[in-house]
């Protein structure tokens, strides 16, 4: 215990606590390397839907080990119901297949791809019962998992009356399909977050003339073509207007992109990011001098952990919480290639940067899971993490929203004066027929 004290007292003075992540346990292992390096939490990714198909088998242990060498220790998956099926048999489908693999700790959103009572009802005991506080509705995948206006409307309102967050994959399908008219969304509690793909890099490989390079970039919704992209969504996520991050994390090897090879509207949408989203952030967002350390670690894990329910067990340096911790070295260098992660895909979309900021140790719950490129984790080691509704660091907000904006009703003394008569315009017609006929007569 004393350990952990001065532990926690060390990333105090350093300005990382209580804005990330947490440990109670000894760390006699690693005290003697950490020489000034900086300790902040085990981070937290979401969304890293890693056990999308075709290939979610393998990546159900291939992302989850990557999450951990690049220092993220909770990652938040999707589960996706076909349209007309069971919110909760879905649900229990990824269970199944994460929990003998995981090999660092899970939680999951559900999306919710059609609607009906069932659908209410299911997302009520999800919330209630099963540990789920997120619900994803996607604005794009046109008959496949797309939920239109009024079904997203009413997504919305079981949502709040769950306290459930409401997620949406902001792209709109119809408008892809033919144009619309904008939808804009105003005096809502709304929470913004990129991922790395989209801090890191930029839709100009969709230009490339390799096609194998070009593919490999396509996701959704699609990177923008503009370079000055990264920097801008990167000052947005500094300056508090976004925030908090997440990898997306989708992959598949150039095979499978090659479903699309003759036509791209067919290529597989994803990219990786796990394994690279710390880095990536820290040499665009803290390298750069855009944010500071304690800006990192909130859009990186403490931020998260808030909206999701999950603090402070997550994203906190506390006796008590998880012990979930991250050995950074701020000054390290590496260079990103597909040849040397440890992703199970052949392609890294940001291969070749050099990132400033390196994780050296990762430590799940107390114990070394990844140092110096070793890893001590065996699959089903994570654990599912449930997360109970109505998180404060939301809820709170919506709560005080409500209060102000409720109208309140005027007292005053009826009106007793003269009222207008209005006239129907048969009336009117009738008025008009008997004039012109006295007009005659």
């Amino acid at each position: 215990m004393a350990d952990s004290v001065q532990q926690d007292a060390w990333g105090y003075a350093h300005g990382f606590a209580p804005a990330c992540g947490s440990w109670s346990g000894s760390l006699g292992t690693v005290r003697g390397d950490l020489k000034g390096e900086t300790p902040p939490g085990g981070w937290i990714d979401s969304p890293a839907p890693l056990a999308m198909a075709p290939q979610g088998r393998l990546l159900i242990r291939g992302g989850r080990v990557a999450a951990l060498a690049g220092g993220t220790t909770m990652i938040i998956d999707f589960a996706i119901p076909k349209k007309g099926s069971s919110l909760i048999e879905a649900f229990e489908t990824w269970r199944s297949w994460a929990d003998p693999k995981v090999c660092c700790d899970y939680s999951l959103h559900v999306a919710v791809t059609w609607w009906s009572d069932k659908v209410k009802e299911e997302m009520k005991t999800l919330a209630q019962d099963k540990g789920v506080n997120s619900f994803k509705m996607f604005m794009a995948y046109k008959d496949l998992y797309m939920v239109h206006d009024e079904q997203m409307y009413s997504a919305f309102s079981q949502c709040k009356e769950i306290g459930a967050v409401a997620q949406v994959h902001a792209e709109n399908g119809d408008l892809i399909a033919e144009p619309m008219p904008n939808i804009q969304i105003q005096r809502k509690v709304v929470y913004g977050e990129p991922i790395a793909a989209g801090l890191g890099t930029d839709g100009t490989h969709h230009w490339s003339k390799d096609w194998h390079h070009a593919a490999h970039h396509v996701m959704g919704p699609p990177l923008r073509p503009d370079p000055s992209t990264p920097g801008f969504l990167m000052n947005l996520l500094a300056n508090g207007d976004l925030t908090t991050t997440g990898s997306d994390n989708c992959t598949f090897n150039t095979c499978q992109k090659a479903l699309g090879k003759d036509d791209f509207t067919k290529i597989p949408n994803g990219v990786n990011g796990v394994e690279d989203r710390m880095s990536v952030i820290w040499e665009k967002g803290v390298y750069s001098g855009k944010m500071d350390e304690n800006r990192f670690v909130a859009v990186t894990s403490t931020n998260a952990a808030k909206i999701f329910n999950l603090y402070p067990r997550k994203g906190r340096i506390a006796i008590g919480s998880d012990a979930d911790i991250v050995i950074w070295d701020p000054e390290a260098t590496r260079r990103i290639s597909a040849k040397t992660h440890h992703q199970a895909v052949n392609f890294n979309i940001f291969e070749g940067m050099v990132c400033h900021g390196v994780p050296l140790v990762t430590i799940s719950r107390g114990r070394v899971v990844y140092e110096a490129g070793v890893y001590n984790v065996a699959a089903g080691d994570g654990k599912f993490i449930p997360r109970k509704p109505f998180a404060e660091y939301i809820y709170n907000r919506i709560k005080q929203r409500d209060q102000t904006c409720t109208p309140t009703p005027v007292q005053r003394a009826p009106y007793k004066g003269e009222v207008f008569k209005v006239k129907s315009r048969e009336t009117e017609e009738d008025d008009r027929a008997g004039t012109r006929v006295q007009g005659h007569s």
